[in-house]
């Protein structure tokens, strides 16, 4: 018997009158609003316009949600049409199922549609909102937490999951992987930001970095996991996903660096000039300085040298 353990909850419903909150869809909603505020105060920092990141936003989410639950119907069909299954559930997005290869993937596509319409560079935004999306799903896995789903092999250290008795699932203590890839998704967050700072990476590179980042622990958590999926030659098939995509990213890093180094100087037309371009100028103001001294030295001897002869073609004209 397990003396410490993290507890589940017995409901991922709270009734606020007649309006239904559900824990699963409220982690969602929390990581977007996370990944926008974020993504936005990178954005200016950039040299951007506050409230683009948003715009863009409200066409990469829709395509996101869609294609995440697209994902996970097609990959784990059987759990809607198989016999004895309603094929109705696969619309109940707030049961759980959000496939984040499949979010991505058309949530790239709203985010294309959004960029055109503005003018900015896919890539350059994507940068910008890498670390708050790596941060939204460090919110959303929580949802997994509510619906008692998505958990690990049994176990009994004592930060085990207990999970209760119901539909396709046995009660006992697992690991929480959904706390896993949470944490994971921070340290993510963490790592881009970081990155970004010291190497300036631009044209993709800090999404790319998020990608493959992602993927390496996704690799050995989902590895850990013990629900109903697809194998391929023995390793479930978000493994697989997990391993191509992180060499894809890599690839593209690599290659980007080549073709297209360094960060782009202007990311949005017409918007202010970034903080980070201003502090620019003014150690460049700075630098020049002692170098305006120096000609101001320079120049004062050959003034003063230039006053006798003043002084004495005065008394000259005067006598």
């Amino acid at each position: 018997m397990n003396l410490a353990y993290i507890p589940s909850p017995s409901t991922g419903v709270i009734d606020l009158g007649p309006i239904p909150l559900r824990g699963y869809a409220f982690c969602i909603i929390i990581g977007v609003f996370v990944a926008v505020w974020f993504g936005n105060k990178r954005w200016v920092a950039r040299g951007g316009t506050a409230g683009t990141v948003a715009d863009i936003a409200v066409w990469a989410v829709p395509f996101g949600l869609v294609g995440g639950r697209l994902y996970h119907v097609i990959t784990d069909y059987q759990l809607y049409f198989s016999d004895g299954e309603d094929w109705v559930d696969a619309f109940k997005i707030w049961q759980g199922g959000l496939g984040i290869w499949g979010a991505i993937a058309l949530g790239a596509v709203g985010a294309w549609i959004g960029c055109r319409r503005r003018g900015i560079p896919l890539p350059a935004w994507a940068d910008a909102l890498a670390p708050g999306i790596a941060l939204a799903q460090a919110c959303g896995r929580w949802g997994n937490w509510f619906n008692q789903e998505l958990y690990g092999r049994a176990t009994d250290v004592p930060w085990a999951l207990k999970i209760s008795e119901g539909p396709n699932r046995v009660a006992g203590t697992y690991h929480p992987t959904f706390l896993y890839e949470s944490l994971w998704c921070v340290g993510v967050a963490l790592l881009v930001v970081w990155a970004d700072r010291r190497f300036k990476l631009g044209h993709g590179r800090a999404f790319a970095l998020y990608v493959a980042a992602y993927c390496a622990g996704r690799a050995w958590i989902e590895y850990m996991r013990v629900d109903e999926a697809h194998h391929i030659l023995g390793l479930r098939l978000n493994v697989w996903t997990a391993l191509i995509v992180f060499v894809l990213a890599v690839t593209y890093i690599v290659i980007s660096a080549k073709v297209r180094p360094g960060r782009e100087e202007v990311v949005e037309p017409g918007a202010p000039e970034a903080p980070e371009s201003s502090e620019k100028a003014d150690d460049d103001a700075e630098a020049g300085a002692p170098e305006a001294a120096e000609a101001d030295t320079d120049a004062k001897p050959d003034a003063d040298a230039d006053a006798p002869k003043a002084d004495g073609t005065a008394e000259a004209a005067k006598g």
